[in-house]
Order: structure tokens, then C-alpha cells, then sequence
């Protein structure tokens, strides 16, 4: 992270009408959530699943639930205390300071489902969440579409063995197994129909832009979601990553993590 490097995202914010933020896994770190890097990291974090040699794509699937449901929720579930309690750091508020200084103003789009950006300050209405969000609900079946706050989930988890105790959430409509309404993996009954509407607020913004700028922060590869999203626009690119900051065409790579290139920045831009 080079003064020189600084200097040129600088440029490109100082350019722009309105900022894209785009954010995966890796800008939760600083806030000491885990980004789930391999089955290394994400069995460091959930120690009863690398017992039973249980991948995160395993897991994070409908399949689970229908199999072995207290182990699906103990996982969803510990997920969702967890996000509750934690803090968002001190980048969101930097990036909220930020978002004022574009005539446009800024929207967000990210794959995290822990809703720290809402927690954080940002405007709901502004945010793109495109696999869902653990803190809302929808029946395991998909019955009549529906999609809910899951305000209503607080059952304890036993988070030696990862199983959620007590009675598992349930669908509002039908009293089946409710689930967290978030894409998983071989999941073809996910209800998109909220973050459908989040996709079209985002597309209405898009258009009133005439220099638009993307900042992204902690998308890997692996799961390139965020990052095709921000590169399919073809405008300028800020990419931070700890481990991938390289960027093609118009752009800037800085290799570190989203506080720290975030501080950096915001010291530079004064």
C-alpha cells in the first residue's frame, strides 16, 4: 500500500459523481467476523464440522435441512447471534462520511448476508444484498413466496456440537421448517424477490450516473459474484484485497485489507 497507489484512488473518488461500493467476505474481518477462506478457515471456525469433515458448500445447502435440520440451524444460527452482537468497524463509518461527498451519493452491493451495512448506518434502500440476508426467513418449501424478518429467532445453540436446541423456526404460513432466506449452494428454491427489488432500485440509480466509480473491498475469487458485478460496468476500479488486488484496464489494486486502505485514504483525502 504505496503512497502512489493512495494517490491514484484518490483521483478516481475525487473524479467521480457517485461510488459503487461493492464488498465481499473479506470486509467483515476487521470487525472479527470470520470469511469462511477454504475449509481451513471456515472448519477454524466451526471446529464441530471439520470433526465431521463437513465442507462450507455442504453445509450451506437446502439439502441440510431437510437431512439434518439442528445441524443446518446450529450453523445458520450461531451465524445469526453472531452478526447481531458484532459491531460494525470503523471503515463503514469512513465510507458513510464518504458517500456525502458524491452528487449522486453512493449505493452498495455485496454478497455478505450479516447486514453490517445496515447496522452500520447505510440507507436500506441503497443496498444490494444478492445472496439474501441471514435476518430474514422463508418457508424450506418456498410456499407462497413469502419472505420475513427473522426477529423471532433467538433459540440457543449448542455451539460445541453446532446444533440449534429447542424449537426450529418454523414457516409462518404453512408450520414447516423455515429457513434463511439466502442463496446456498444447490439451492433452486431460494425466493429472490427481495433482493429483486433491491436489484432494481440499484439499476434506477445506475442510470443517473455519468462517472461513477466502483470501490471494492475484500471480493475474492473464489465465489466472483461482487467481483463481476463491479467489473461489468466497464468504469474505473478500486480494488482492495488482501491476497488478489491486481486489476485489468482502468483502475487501481491495493493489497490490503478494507480498514487499513480505507484510513489511508481518508488521510490523504483530508
Amino acid at each position: 500500500m504505496t503512497p502512489d497507489l493512495i494517490a491514484k484512488a484518490l483521483a478516481l473518488l475525487r473524479n467521480a459523481d457517485g461510488l459503487l461500493i461493492t464488498a465481499g467476505a473479506g470486509m467483515g474481518v476487521d470487525s472479527g467476523l470470520p470469511d469462511f477462506r477454504g475449509n481451513e478457515g471456515f472448519w477454524k471456525a466451526y471446529p464441530a464440522l471439520a470433526q465431521a469433515r463437513l465442507s462450507f458448500s455442504e453445509v450451506a445447502s437446502p439439502d441440510t435441512f431437510r437431512d439434518d435440520p439442528r445441524l443446518a440451524w446450529g450453523f445458520y444460527g450461531h451465524r445469526l447471534h453472531l452478526y447481531r452482537r458484532t459491531e460494525p468497524h470503523a471503515g463503514f463509518e469512513i465510507l458513510n462520511r464518504w458517500a456525502t461527498r458524491f452528487a449522486r451519493g453512493a449505493f452498495v452491493f455485496t454478497s455478505n448476508v450479516d447486514g453490517q451495512f445496515q447496522k452500520a448506518g447505510f440507507d436500506p434502500d441503497r443496498i444490494v444484498e444478492c445472496h439474501g440476508s441471514i435476518h430474514y426467513l422463508q418457508c424450506l418449501d418456498a410456499c407462497f413466496g413469502d419472505i420475513w424478518v427473522a426477529s423471532g429467532v433467538d433459540n440457543p445453540v449448542d455451539a460445541v456440537a453446532c446444533r440449534m436446541e429447542g424449537e426450529l423456526p418454523r414457516c409462518r404460513n404453512c408450520e414447516e421448517l423455515a429457513r434463511p432466506n439466502i442463496l446456498m449452494f444447490g439451492d433452486g428454491e431460494w425466493l429472490e424477490a427481495r433482493t429483486a427489488q433491491q436489484e432494481h432500485r440499484f439499476r434506477r440509480w445506475r442510470e443517473t450516473l455519468q462517472r461513477p466509480v466502483v470501490l471494492e473491498l475484500g471480493a475474492g475469487t473464489a465465489i466472483p459474484t461482487v467481483r463481476h458485478a463491479g467489473e461489468s460496468l466497464g468504469v474505473p476500479l478500486i480494488r482492495i484485497n488482501v491476497r488478489e488486488p491486481e486489476v485489468r484496464g482502468a483502475g487501481v489494486g491495493i493489497g490490503a485489507g478494507a480498514l487499513a486502505a480505507l484510513q489511508a485514504i481518508e488521510a490523504s483525502w483530508g
